[in-house]
């Protein structure tokens, strides 16, 4: 590929522009093959980078509603476009008929659309002359919907489209002024796969049952818990009850992934989402988020069946973190 001088910032945090930095972009690989691989990964920029751009997007929403006022930049309406193809695509390939309830393998052939098109669609996103960049951050869009071999969806392929939008943000094509956007506006991304996994009936990837979060996504419940701190009213204890949660889910992003646990699932609350109801017996906001930041890296990227799937490149480097 092609070596460019790019502007790069890892994540949308810093208001005095970044240094000039020269990516020679790659198509990203896998790095972590050994358990014993680990210790790369976490001592990698690419750690570093992909965590610095989680927290400050949990610092930027602490205490906004989803409802709040904020910029939406063209490349912010760039993305939306692209969920909205997306979305689109699923509306034009139906389930077929097949005997197996889950893993509907019309899902392949919606996969197989974005794999031909993920390069043009992240073309389209990105500044004309950061346009080399296209193919190595394409991979990670690709990652970000599932695996179509096995027709499943985790905290993996979530993490892979939080790597993407970290990798927009490197070669300078969204920016700090985007941190509210980011969060409230493209990670819609939710609601085209819960489209997906509702369409084509997808296993939850690597899920631990009852005792997991949640059977596919982990970031929102991170990023809507920052959104509730210090709220006069809602506290942690309130999120176990329906009529609270319909009420204002249209403001908060933690609420509104309760609701949609609610409309999956029957049963008792306590019992199908154990660990949701351990957490809502916390006292605050504050400590939920603290909490589950650590949860989020110790039951996603620091388990082995989640990062070995993570790919590398330019961007997001195995590389350690420079002292």
């Amino acid at each position: 590929m092609a070596e460019t001088e790019q502007q790069s910032g890892s994540s949308p945090e810093d208001d005095n522009p970044p240094l000039p930095v020269t990516f020679n972009f790659m198509l990203p690989k896998k790095e972590i093959s050994m358990v014993q691989d680990m210790g790369k990964w976490k001592r990698s920029q690419a750690y570093a980078d992909y965590m610095g751009f989680v927290l400050t997007l949990n610092e930027g929403v602490k205490g906004k509603k989803l409802t709040c006022e904020y910029s939406v930049s063209e490349t912010v309406e760039k993305l939306i476009s692209l969920l909205d193809t997306l979305d689109r695509w699923i509306d034009e390939t139906p389930p077929v008929d097949q005997p197996s309830r889950f893993g509907n393998k019309a899902y392949r052939t919606w996969y197989a659309k974005l794999d031909q098109e993920a390069e043009a669609l992240v073309a389209a996103v990105i500044p004309a002359d950061s346009s080399a960049a296209a193919p190595e951050i394409a991979v990670y869009l690709k990652e970000s919907v599932g695996n179509s071999t096995r027709i499943d969806y985790g905290t993996g392929h979530e993490a892979a489209f939080a790597a993407f939008l970290c990798c927009l943000c490197k070669i300078g094509a969204l920016r700090v002024e985007d941190q509210l956007a980011i969060v409230f506006k493209v990670f819609r991304y939710l609601i085209v796969m819960r489209k997906l996994q509702k369409t084509y009936r997808m296993e939850p990837a690597g899920s631990q049952g009852v005792w997991g979060l949640d059977d596919f996504q982990f970031l929102p419940f991170i990023w809507g818990s920052s959104q509730l701190i210090d709220h006069s009213t809602l506290e942690p204890r309130h999120f176990v009850e329906e009529k609270l949660v319909n009420e204002h889910h249209v403001d908060f992003m933690f609420l509104e992934c309760i609701k949609f646990i609610n409309e999956m699932k029957t049963g008792p609350f306590a019992e199908h989402s154990n660990q949701l109801w351990n957490i809502s017996a916390v006292h605050t906001w504050s400590k939920v988020n603290q909490g589950l930041i650590r949860m989020y890296k110790a039951e996603c990227l620091e388990k082995f069946p989640v990062i070995q799937h993570f790919k590398f490149g330019s961007l997001l480097s195995i590389q350690p973190v420079k002292p």
